[in-house]
C-alpha cells in the first residue's frame, strides 16, 4: 500500500510539473469562408498579457504551459479559445462575422476587413446565386448595389448587359468596368458578328462557381489597376476548396418563360375601320385615294387576303414558352496540406422569343497544395462550351418581333398550300425562322496558376500566370426563301480566336508594431491581348439541305484580320493603421499600353485616402450600445482609360484589288500624340453602424472629373477619312449613394432588409467641336449628359383639323403644323435620376424566403418603331390600339391625328414617342425549405433544400413599349455608339418571366 500510495505522489508531481512546463505552440489561422491565412489575428494566453500576432502567411509561435487556453481574436471574426493539450501545433479557423461592417472584401492584391477598408468597395450578396434564371451574373446582382446601375440589353439570350458604376467616364472609349476573374483580367469586348446586336462574353462564367464579387468605385480602392480602373473594377473570386472530408453538392433547376409585358395591337375589325378612314380621308371626291386608286384596289394591292375573314395574332406567332434546365454538380474537400474544389454545370435555356436559345457546358477545378511551411501553389482552370441559336438585329425583316408589324387581316399560313404565308405586307420573318440558322459556339479556357513564398516572417511573394483563350465560331445560312438570300441561298462562316494572358509578380510585407500595423505591396503586371480572325461568305447552294459553305457556288467575300495589345505595369500600395482606428492608404500604378502613341504610351496614377474609426475613440464609450461603430473616409485618385481599338494611334492601309491589281488604301491618319484619358475621382464617405450593429449601412458623395477624352472626332468627308482618334474634352459625373442593412427581427424568426440608392449627375463639360450623334436621336452636347434626346418638341393635335403641332422652339409655346419649320431641341436624357433596390430576406425555422425590388427613376426611351406601330394608320403596319384614339372631327381632343394613310401626319421623329420609362420591377421572389436534419440524415444526407422562384413577376412603369429595361445600340462593335445610343427601343424584345423548381442537396 504504501509503495501504491509513494507511485501516486510521484505521477501527480510529474504531471504538476508538466503542467507548469512552457513549450512553443505553433500554428496557422485561416478563415472559414475562403481558407485564406488571417494576417495580424491576435493569439493571446487568456487571463495574461502574454501574447503574439500572425504574419503574412496567418502563421504563429507563442511560449504557454499545457492546459493554458489560447484566444484567438481579429476584427470581423468570432473570438475563439482552444486548451492546450499534447500537441505542439494548433492550427484555427476563425469564423467571420458578417454582420455587413464587418465582411471580407477582397481588394486588389489582397483581401481585408471592411472596417479596416478606407476607400469605396460593395461586396454584392451572392446568396442565391446559381438559382437565378438568367444566363449572365450581371444580370442576377441588378439592384443589390449602390452606385452600380446594370440594363439588360434586351430579352434575347446571351445579349451584352450595361453596367456603369457611378455613371458613363468616356464619350467614345469603353465604359464598361474591368473584370477581374480569380486575379485575370478577362475578355469581356464583344467578337461576334458585326451584322448582329453586340453579345456578351461574361454570360460564359458558370454563375455556381462564384464565391464573391466585389465592385471597386472609388479611385483608392480601384487605382491599383490603374490604366484600365476609370470605370470601375469587379473583382469575381470563384469558390475553393475547404479542408475536412469530401462534401458533394447538387443543384437542379427546372423553370419556364414567357414574356413579362405584352403590347396590345388592333385585331382585324379595328385594323379595317381605322385604315378605311385613313383612306377616306385622303381619297379626292371621287373616292380614289391619292387621286388615282380606289380603295378596293389598295386593299389589293397592299394587303392580300384583307377581306378573307383573317384575324391574326402576330405577336404570339414572334414568341414561344420558355424553358430552363440547369444542373451544378460540385465536390470540395482536402487536408491539411491540399485543398479543392471542382464543378461541373450543364444549363439549357430556350428563350422567350422563336430561334433563340443557349446551351452552356462547364467544368471548373481549383486546386491549393501547401507544398512546405514555406511553399504554397494552387490552379484555378475553367474550361467552357457556349452554344447559341440566335436571330437577325432588331432592325430585321427577318427578326421575328417584327411579326408585330403584320396586318391581322393577313393568315400564317398559306390556306391553299398549307406553307408560310409569302403574300403578307412585309416579309414574313417565320420563313427564316424555318428556312435559316444564325449558330454561335464559343469555347473558352480560363487558367490562372499561382506560387507563393515565405521569405521571412512577415515578407512573402507571389507569381501568377493567368490566362484566357476564347474560341468564337458562328456558322449562319439563308435559304433560298429567305429575304435577300435568293434565287440559291447565302452562307457565312466567321472564326475569332482571343488569347489573353497576364504575368503578376508582387511583394507583400505585413508587420504590427504595438499600435501600429503596416501592409505593404509592390510588383508588376504583364497582358497582352491578341486576336485573330477570318470571315468567308458565299452563295448558291444545290438545295437549302447542303448548307456547308464547302457547297457554295461562289465565294462572294473573305477576309482575315490579326490585332493585339499589351500592357506593362509597375505598382506599390501601403496600408497604414494606428491603433486599428486611424487608416492610411497610399497605392500608385504606372502603366505603359500598346494603344497609344510613343510620345504618351506611359501613364502614372495615384491614389490616397484616409479614414478614422470614430466608434473606436474614448468618447464614444458611453454610447457604444447605440453607435457600435462609424467611420468617416475620405480619397482621391486618378484612375485611367484605354478602351479604344488597338492600333487607333497608327497611320493605317488596307490591301484592295482594283481591277483585278493590288493596291494600297489609306484608311487610318495617324495620331501619334494620343494618350491616356484620365479620371480624377473625389469620395467622401460615412460608415455606421447602429444598436449593437444592427442597423448597418453608408453614405458615399463623389465627384469625378474625366480630362484628356479619347474622342473620335470626325472629319469632312472630303478628307477621304471618317475620323480621327484625339484626347479632346471633358466630362464629369457627381453623385450620392446611400446603402442600408437592418435586422429586424434575429433569432429562430430572422429578417434582413437590404436597402440602396444612388443618384448620378452627368455632364459633358467640353468636345471642342460639334454635336455629336451617331443616330439622330441621341446626341453629345456640351453642357448636357450624355445621350440625351434631341429632336422637335411635340405638341399634340390641332382640335380643329386633326394635324400633329409641334413647339417652334425651346422657349416659346408657339406651334406650328409645319415639321420643317420646328426647331430641334433638347427633350429628354436616357439617363436615370436615381436607382437603387429593396431586398427582404426572412428565414423561420427550415423556411427561407427572399424577394428583391429593383426602381429606376427619372429616365426617357426613344420607341424608334413608334412611327410604324403608332403612326395612326400611315401605312399598312398594324397600329398599337391606342390609335383607336385618333382624331377624327373637329373639337376631338386628342393626342393622337388624324389617321390620313401615306401622309405623314406626326410621324417623323419627335418627342411623340418619347416616354417616360421609370419603372419598379418585382425582380425576383424566391421561396425555400430546408429538410429536417434528423429526416435528411435518414436519407444519408447532409442537407437537402426545395425551391420555387419568380423572376420579373411585375413591373409598375407607365412606359407604352414591351419593357422599360431596354436598348438597341444597332449592329457593329463601336464603343462610341453603345456609349450615345441609350433609351433607344426598336422592336426590342422585353425581358422573359421565369418561373423556377429547384432541388438542392448536400452529402
Amino acid at each position: 500500500m504504501k509503495k501504491l500510495l509513494l507511485l501516486f505522489f510521484v505521477l501527480c508531481g510529474y504531471l504538476l510539473s508538466l503542467n507548469g512546463q512552457q513549450r512553443t505552440i505553433t500554428g496557422t489561422v485561416t478563415g472559414d469562408e475562403d481558407g485564406q491565412p488571417v494576417i495580424g489575428a491576435t493569439v493571446i494566453i487568456k487571463g495574461t498579457s502574454v501574447g503574439t500576432a500572425t504574419d503574412v502567411n496567418g502563421k504563429y509561435q507563442i511560449s504557454a504551459a499545457t492546459g493554458s487556453v489560447l484566444e484567438f481574436r481579429f476584427v470581423g471574426m468570432k473570438t475563439k479559445e482552444v486548451v492546450i493539450g499534447t500537441s505542439n501545433v494548433i492550427d484555427v479557423t476563425l469564423e467571420y462575422e458578417l454582420m455587413g461592417v464587418d465582411e471580407v472584401v477582397v481588394v486588389g492584391y489582397g483581401s481585408a476587413i471592411k472596417r479596416t477598408v478606407s476607400g469605396s468597395i460593395t461586396k454584392v450578396d451572392t446568396k442565391g446565386l446559381a438559382e437565378t434564371p438568367t444566363v449572365s451574373f450581371e444580370s442576377a446582382i441588378q439592384g443589390k448595389s449602390a452606385g452600380v446601375f446594370i440594363e439588360q440589353a434586351s430579352g434575347k439570350l446571351g445579349e451584352s448587359v450595361k453596367m456603369r458604376i457611378r455613371g458613363s467616364s468616356s464619350v467614345s472609349a469603353d465604359n464598361q468596368p474591368l473584370y477581374v476573374v480569380d486575379g485575370v483580367p478577362i475578355t469581356a469586348t464583344n467578337f461576334s458578328n458585326a451584322n448582329n446586336q453586340p453579345t456578351s462574353p461574361l454570360a460564359d462564367l458558370a454563375m455556381s462557381d462564384v464565391e464573391s464579387i466585389q465592385v471597386l468605385k472609388d479611385a483608392s480602392a480601384a487605382a491599383i489597376y490603374g490604366s484600365r480602373a476609370s470605370n470601375g473594377v469587379v473583382i469575381i473570386t470563384t469558390k475553393k476548396g475547404k479542408q475536412g472530408a469530401t462534401k458533394f453538392n447538387i443543384d437542379y433547376t427546372t423553370g419556364i418563360s414567357e414574356p413579362s409585358r405584352l403590347v396590345k395591337w388592333l385585331n382585324a375589325a379595328q385594323y379595317l375601320e381605322i385604315f378605311n378612314e385613313s383612306m377616306e380621308n385622303v381619297s379626292d371626291e371621287d373616292g380614289y385615294v391619292w387621286g388615282w386608286l380606289p380603295k378596293e384596289d389598295i386593299w389589293d394591292i397592299f394587303v392580300p387576303r384583307w377581306n378573307e375573314g383573317y384575324d391574326t395574332d402576330w405577336q404570339k406567332e414572334a414568341f414561344q414558352k420558355g424553358s430552363l434546365n440547369r444542373i451544378n454538380v460540385s465536390a470540395t474537400g482536402g487536408n491539411e496540406r491540399t485543398t479543392f474544389y471542382s464543378g461541373l454545370s450543364y444549363d439549357n435555356t430556350v428563350g422567350i422569343l422563336r430561334g433563340n436559345s443557349m446551351n452552356k457546358l462547364s467544368g471548373r477545378l481549383n486546386l491549393d497544395q501547401k507544398a512546405t511551411d514555406r511553399l504554397t501553389f494552387g490552379l484555378q482552370m475553367n474550361l467552357i462550351r457556349n452554344q447559341m441559336d440566335r436571330v437577325e438585329n432588331d432592325n430585321a425583316f427577318a427578326t421575328p418581333l417584327q411579326l408585330v408589324a403584320q396586318a391581322p387581316v393577313t393568315p400564317v399560313y398559306d390556306p391553299d398550300t398549307g406553307e408560310l404565308n409569302t403574300e403578307t405586307i412585309y416579309y414574313n420573318g417565320l420563313i427564316s425562322l424555318r428556312d435559316a440558322f444564325n449558330n454561335q459556339t464559343v469555347f473558352r479556357s480560363l487558367a490562372n496558376a499561382y506560387v507563393s513564398y515565405n521569405i521571412l516572417k512577415d515578407l512573402s511573394f507571389r507569381s501568377e500566370f493567368g490566362s484566357d483563350i476564347m474560341d468564337l465560331r458562328e456558322k449562319n445560312f439563308w435559304g433560298r426563301l429567305t429575304i435577300g438570300a435568293g434565287p440559291a441561298g447565302e452562307a457565312q462562316n466567321r472564326s475569332v480566336r482571343v488569347v489573353n494572358y497576364n504575368w503578376e509578380n508582387y511583394f507583400t510585407y505585413s508587420k504590427t508594431f504595438n499600435v501600429h500595423d503596416v501592409n505593404m505591396i509592390a510588383g508588376m503586371s504583364y497582358q497582352e491581348s491578341n486576336t485573330t480572325g477570318s470571315n468567308i461568305e458565299g452563295k448558291g447552294f444545290p438545295t437549302d439541305d447542303f448548307n456547308n459553305i464547302a457547297n457554295a457556288a461562289e465565294a462572294t467575300a473573305f477576309s482575315s484580320w490579326d490585332e493585339g495589345h499589351s500592357y506593362l505595369s509597375y505598382f506599390a500600395r501601403g496600408n497604414y493603421k494606428l491603433n486599428q482606428k486611424y487608416l492610411f492608404t497610399l497605392s500608385g500604378r504606372i502603366d505603359g499600353s500598346s494603344r497609344f502613341g510613343v510620345d504618351n504610351r506611359y501613364g502614372f496614377f495615384p491614389a490616397a485616402s484616409v479614414g478614422w474609426i470614430i466608434s473606436e475613440e474614448n468618447f464614444m464609450t458611453g454610447i457604444k450600445n447605440i453607435v457600435g461603430y462609424l467611420k468617416l473616409r475620405a480619397s482621391y485618385g486618378i484612375t485611367g482609360n484605354s478602351g479604344i481599338p488597338d492600333y487607333a494611334h497608327l497611320a493605317l492601309y488596307s490591301g484592295e484589288n482594283y481591277a483585278g491589281r493590288n493596291a494600297l488604301q489609306p484608311t487610318q491618319l495617324q495620331s501619334r500624340e494620343l494618350g491616356w484619358e484620365n479620371t480624377a475621382q473625389t469620395d467622401i464617405g460615412l460608415d455606421f453602424g447602429f444598436l449593437r450593429n444592427r442597423l448597418t449601412g453608408e453614405i458615399d458623395l463623389y465627384y469625378k472629373k474625366t480630362t484628356d477624352l479619347l474622342l473620335y472626332r470626325t472629319l469632312p468627308s472630303t478628307s477621304g477619312f471618317t475620323g480621327v482618334w484625339s484626347n479632346v474634352g471633358e466630362l464629369e459625373n457627381k453623385g450620392l449613394e446611400f446603402a442600408l442593412r437592418s435586422n429586424n427581427m434575429v433569432g429562430e424568426f430572422k429578417w434582413t432588409t437590404d436597402f440602396n440608392i444612388s443618384f448620378n449627375r452627368n455632364k459633358v463639360l467640353s468636345i471642342n467641336g460639334p454635336e455629336i450623334t451617331p443616330n439622330g436621336v441621341n446626341y453629345v452636347i456640351e453642357g448636357q449628359p450624355i445621350g440625351v434626346f434631341k429632336m422637335r418638341k411635340y405638341a399634340g393635335v390641332d382640335p380643329a383639323n386633326g394635324d400633329a403641332i409641334y413647339y417652334l422652339n425651346a422657349t416659346s409655346s408657339e406651334t406650328t403644323n409645319n415639321y420643317n419649320l420646328a426647331q430641334e431641341i433638347i427633350v429628354g436624357s436616357p439617363n436615370p435620376d436615381f436607382t437603387g433596390g429593396l431586398n427582404n430576406s426572412l428565414e423561420y425555422k427550415g423556411l427561407d424566403l427572399n424577394v428583391l425590388i429593383s426602381f429606376v427613376y427619372g429616365n426617357k426611351v426613344f420607341n424608334g418603331g413608334g412611327r410604324y406601330q403608332s403612326a395612326n394608320a400611315d401605312w399598312f403596319d398594324n397600329q398599337t390600339v391606342d390609335q383607336m384614339n385618333r382624331w377624327q372631327k373637329p373639337g376631338d381632343i386628342t393626342d393622337v391625328p388624324q389617321a390620313r394613310l401615306g401622309d405623314g401626319n406626326g410621324t417623323n421623329n419627335s418627342s411623340r414617342y418619347l416616354s417616360d420609362a421609370s419603372y419598379m420591377r418585382l425582380r425576383n421572389i424566391n421561396l425555400g425549405y430546408n429538410l429536417p436534419s434528423g429526416l435528411v440524415k435518414k436519407m444519408t444526407l447532409t442537407s437537402m433544400r426545395i425551391y420555387i422562384g419568380v423572376q420579373n413577376l411585375y413591373t409598375l412603369t407607365n412606359y407604352k413599349g414591351w419593357d422599360p429595361e431596354v436598348n438597341y445600340t444597332g449592329t457593329g462593335r463601336s464603343t462610341q455608339n453603345t456609349n450615345i445610343i441609350q433609351g433607344y427601343d426598336f422592336y426590342t424584345v422585353p425581358q422573359a418571366r421565369t418561373y423556377t423548381l429547384g432541388l438542392n442537396l448536400s452529402f
